[in-house]
């Protein structure tokens, strides 16, 4: 079984996390940070849980009625049969779903995530290794410049000024220079640089 690596804006989206230990906590930590609109429904909450700010409690056990308009799920209970239970459901109604410790429930999986401002990357092995994941997730993220999130960030700000100043046919070339230069100096271009690199004859002229 392979995945495709679909990314998708999740902030807002509405997300029912159903269970209250642990393995709940893990993936609330893994996808707080996207800013959904969490729902946790169990009979027991652990404190970890708890402590998260902006989560909807509803304790008490799992009922199909709490799928009603969920745009994802993680059945994260203790019980296999129970997130069997929730799959199954949330399959026929056309519900993404993630069922822990189950990747024939799985209609999405998580990967192991680099997660760095603007940039994300997943790492999967469609189940089959974990722990390999988790190995090749620790060495590219040591690749990766201490400040590549705000490289990105002022990157993405002068993309309008690039395709204003820059002909089209040339811009990616100007692209890979910046990001280029960005990796070399550890921060993105200032004013100057910018403007130098912008003024460049292997840029402006056809």
């Amino acid at each position: 079984m392979e995945y495709f690596p679909f990314y998708m804006n999740i902030e807002g989206a509405d997300c029912l996390v159903i269970g209250g230990g642990r393995i709940a906590q893990n993936k609330i930590e893994k996808i707080s940070s996207f800013k959904p609109r969490i729902t946790v429904a169990a009979p027991q909450i652990c404190p970890e849980i708890r402590a998260f700010s902006g989560l909807t409690l509803v304790e008490a056990e799992f009922t199909p009625d709490l799928l009603s308009g969920r745009d994802f799920v993680i059945a994260a209970t203790d019980s296999r049969d129970v997130n069997h239970q929730i799959a199954q459901l949330c399959k026929a109604g056309k519900i993404p779903v993630n069922a822990v410790d189950s990747r024939e429930d799985c209609s999405f999986i998580f990967p192991a995530l680099i997660h760095k401002g603007p940039l994300s990357i997943g790492i999967s092995t469609a189940g089959s290794s974990p722990s390999a994941a988790i190995w090749l997730k620790e060495r590219i993220s040591a690749l990766i410049p201490d400040q590549m999130a705000d490289i990105l960030l002022v990157l993405e700000a002068i993309r309008p000024q690039i395709q204003k100043a820059v002909p089209e046919q040339k811009r990616s070339a100007v692209y890979r220079e910046l990001l280029s230069q960005s990796i070399a100096l550890g921060r993105a271009p200032d004013e100057a640089e910018l403007r130098q690199i912008l003024q460049s004859e292997a840029y402006t002229n056809d």
